[in-house]
Protein backbone atom coordinates (compact mmCIF):
# COMPACT_ATOMS: atom_id res chain seq x y z
CA UNK A 1 0.00 0.00 0.00
CA UNK A 2 1.43 3.35 -1.02
CA UNK A 3 -0.96 5.47 1.02
CA UNK A 4 -1.42 5.69 4.77
CA UNK A 5 -4.70 7.24 5.93
CA UNK A 6 -4.62 9.78 8.75
CA UNK A 7 -6.66 9.87 11.97
CA UNK A 8 -10.11 8.27 11.49
CA UNK A 9 -9.82 7.61 7.75
CA UNK A 10 -10.03 4.21 6.04
CA UNK A 11 -8.78 3.19 2.58
CA UNK A 12 -11.23 0.83 0.86
CA UNK A 13 -10.63 -1.08 -2.38
CA UNK A 14 -13.75 -1.60 -4.48
CA UNK A 15 -14.76 -5.19 -5.10
CA UNK A 16 -15.95 -6.25 -8.53
CA UNK A 17 -19.45 -7.60 -8.40
CA UNK A 18 -19.79 -7.86 -12.17
CA UNK A 19 -22.93 -7.11 -14.12
CA UNK A 20 -26.53 -7.98 -13.31
CA UNK A 21 -28.94 -8.92 -16.08
CA UNK A 22 -32.57 -7.75 -16.00
CA UNK A 23 -35.51 -9.91 -17.09
CA UNK A 24 -35.53 -8.03 -20.41
CA UNK A 25 -31.88 -8.95 -21.08
CA UNK A 26 -30.33 -5.57 -20.25
CA UNK A 27 -27.07 -5.61 -18.28
CA UNK A 28 -26.88 -3.12 -15.40
CA UNK A 29 -23.41 -2.26 -14.07
CA UNK A 30 -23.01 -1.84 -10.30
CA UNK A 31 -22.21 1.85 -10.65
CA UNK A 32 -25.71 2.48 -12.06
CA UNK A 33 -27.48 0.94 -9.09
CA UNK A 34 -28.61 2.91 -6.06
CA UNK A 35 -27.40 0.57 -3.36
CA UNK A 36 -24.54 0.51 -0.86
CA UNK A 37 -21.16 -0.35 -2.33
CA UNK A 38 -18.93 -3.15 -1.08
CA UNK A 39 -15.17 -3.18 -0.68
CA UNK A 40 -12.19 -4.46 1.24
CA UNK A 41 -10.37 -2.43 3.90
CA UNK A 42 -6.77 -1.92 2.71
CA UNK A 43 -5.45 0.48 5.38
CA UNK A 44 -6.71 2.24 8.51
CA UNK A 45 -5.71 5.45 10.27
CA UNK A 46 -4.36 5.61 13.82
CA UNK A 47 -7.71 6.63 15.37
CA UNK A 48 -9.84 3.91 13.70
CA UNK A 49 -11.32 1.71 16.44
CA UNK A 50 -13.66 -0.87 14.91
CA UNK A 51 -12.20 -1.75 11.50
CA UNK A 52 -9.25 -3.93 10.56
CA UNK A 53 -7.37 -4.48 7.31
CA UNK A 54 -8.93 -7.27 5.27
CA UNK A 55 -12.53 -6.81 6.42
CA UNK A 56 -15.28 -6.43 3.83
CA UNK A 57 -17.40 -3.32 4.43
CA UNK A 58 -20.44 -1.52 3.02
CA UNK A 59 -20.43 2.21 2.26
CA UNK A 60 -22.64 4.70 0.42
CA UNK A 61 -22.09 5.17 -3.30
CA UNK A 62 -21.27 8.86 -2.95
CA UNK A 63 -19.21 8.81 0.26
CA UNK A 64 -15.49 9.56 0.56
CA UNK A 65 -12.85 10.59 -1.95
CA UNK A 66 -11.87 8.40 -4.88
CA UNK A 67 -8.22 7.88 -5.79
CA UNK A 68 -6.46 5.67 -8.32
CA UNK A 69 -3.12 3.99 -7.61
CA UNK A 70 -1.52 1.62 -10.13
CA UNK A 71 -4.80 1.38 -12.10
CA UNK A 72 -6.72 0.28 -8.97
CA UNK A 73 -9.51 2.49 -7.59
CA UNK A 74 -9.62 3.14 -3.87
CA UNK A 75 -11.90 5.20 -1.69
CA UNK A 76 -10.81 7.15 1.38
CA UNK A 77 -13.68 7.47 3.86
CA UNK A 78 -14.12 8.38 7.50
CA UNK A 79 -14.77 5.45 9.80
CA UNK A 80 -18.20 6.91 10.64
CA UNK A 81 -19.19 6.72 6.95
CA UNK A 82 -18.82 2.91 6.88
CA UNK A 83 -22.33 1.42 7.05
CA UNK A 84 -21.40 -2.05 8.21
CA UNK A 85 -19.03 -5.00 8.18
CA UNK A 86 -19.83 -8.14 6.18
CA UNK A 87 -18.85 -11.29 8.07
Amino acid sequence: MKIKPLKDRVVVKYSDEGLEKTAGGIYIPDNAKEKPQKGSVEAVGSEVKELKVGQTVLFDKYSGSKIKIDDVEYLIVKEEDILGIIE
